[in-house]
């Protein structure tokens, strides 16, 4: 994943976004193509919710950061579509790990771009709130005609939300529709087997009795 954002360089190879090499985008020409939403820390947790979304504009402001209307508009729909119009005036310090999970994205939606990456959107949440923003996801992607890839092991739920999956594991991986991977046994070959298998009928992992 941070390859593919191009935050650390590749061992080989090339990666192509919008048929173009990632390596001869310039900074702000990638970051009105593609945002990311990675597991580190925000620089600055005393910024407020709105201040925090309105950093997505940033590739597009000028050099003062002067925000022009359509700036504006687009965090605008970002804190509606993510449903944090009760957070804004709150300091990200005051939030928990869903709320700042949700505002990170609201950011990343403000930024505008076909594409955006998320690594582990889901960490250090409990269950009801990785439901929560990974289903946020999956609105959004059809709600904003937007690519969405993320890394997860919440394997369970992907498969219930996600159009298609990247199933990786020792051997190599596999790619298609969460049902089509279940039918070749992709998800069986992840854990041992002698403690968790693998139920293509409910598409669930359970603990071997």
């Amino acid at each position: 994943m941070r390859t593919l954002s191009r935050v650390q360089p590749a061992l080989h190879g090339k990666i192509m976004l919008s048929d173009i090499e990632l390596q001869s985008y310039k900074s702000i020409e990638l970051a009105s193509q593609l945002s990311i939403v990675l597991t580190e820390q925000i620089a600055s947790k005393n910024l407020t919710v709105q201040e925090l979304v309105a950093l997505g504009r940033q590739p597009y402001t000028n050099w003062v950061g002067k925000m022009a209307e359509e700036d504006i508009e687009q965090i605008r729909k970002a804190i509606e579509v993510t449903h944090i119009s009760d957070l804004v005036t709150k300091r990200c310090f005051e939030l928990s790990d869903g709320q700042l999970q949700k505002v990170l994205i609201a950011r990343a939606i403000a930024q505008d771009t076909p594409f955006i990456m998320l690594d582990e959107p889901t960490t250090h949440l409990d269950v009801y709130h990785k439901a929560y923003i990974l289903k946020l996801l999956k609105r959004l992607a059809f709600e904003t005609r937007k690519t969405i890839l993320f890394s997860t092991h919440e394997i369970d739920f992907a498969i219930q939300l996600c159009d298609k999956m990247i199933v990786m594991n020792k051997d190599g991986f596999e790619f298609g529709r969460p049902k089509e991977l279940v039918q070749c046994r992709a998800f069986s070959s992840l854990f041992p087997e002698d403690l968790i298998l693998f139920d293509p009928k409910s598409g669930r992992y359970k603990v071997r009795s």
